[in-house]
């Protein structure tokens, strides 16, 4: 078996060895989903775009699968006060943003972010890159297990507002689930979980992954969700 020791080092690497059954249908979508069914925001051709990377962690709770995500500080310039997975963009200490410097940055990133302990992580799969255009991020995806789950919390108050699981029980529950529509007219799906509203990138990808997975139970999209919902 292949574990993560750490983010600096030697190499950090992938393995699907020892997942928990219920992990086999993320498994087969990170396997065969194609960039175009994840999101139609691609990377520009011409290569721009800051590369980042976040961490999309599963672990096992108190009520079955769970998944790892934070909420923004508001003072931040982007994407202030959303909930989102631990991540950011690459630092030259993560090495080939083609190789393996996206799954570096992904565990870098949510140690500093949450407390993680990278140790107890195992790395399985990674999905194809994304482009968020309003920040000019190129995203890599990088799945893991949580595999011997550590203490998270707030590390810096300046950058992280809380960090929380969220049962996928309730990310699948269509009385958790909404439509939210950007004042651009862009609509997209969202998540009503830990008295958070999870939307746009994030809810992007946790929606794709979800479908693809097999597990979505069908839920009203006509339920619209203002983003300013707690106003």
């Amino acid at each position: 078996m292949t574990r993560t020791s750490g983010t600096q080092g030697g190499p950090v690497t992938l393995s699907k060895e020892g997942l928990p059954a219920w992990l086999d249908p993320v498994v087969h979508a990170v396997e065969t989903v194609r960039p175009r069914q994840l999101s139609r925001f691609l990377p520009p051709e011409n290569g721009a775009g800051r590369q980042s990377a976040v961490l999309i962690l599963f672990g096992e709770g108190e009520r079955g699968p769970e998944m790892l995500l934070m909420e923004r500080a508001t003072s931040l310039r982007s994407h202030a006060g959303q909930p989102s997975f631990p991540g950011g963009a690459l630092d030259p200490v993560d090495g080939d943003p083609h190789g393996d410097g996206p799954l570096r940055a992904a565990l870098r990133e949510a140690e500093e972010e949450t407390g993680l302990d990278p140790s107890g992580v195992q790395l399985f799969g990674v999905l194809p890159k994304l482009y968020i255009p309003v920040s000019e991020f190129v995203v890599t995806p990088v799945l893991g297990w949580w595999r011997e789950p550590s203490p998270v919390g707030v590390v810096d108050p300046g950058e992280t507002a809380r960090v929380f699981t969220v049962p996928v029980a309730d990310l699948t529950n269509p009385a958790n689930r909404a439509t939210t529509v950007h004042p651009s007219g862009h609509r997209g799906p969202a998540f009503l979980v830990e008295s958070a509203l999870v939307w746009g990138f994030t809810a992007g990808v946790i929606d794709r992954l979800l479908h693809f997975a097999g597990w979505e139970v069908p839920w009203d999209r006509e339920k619209q969700v203002p983003l300013d919902w707690r106003s």
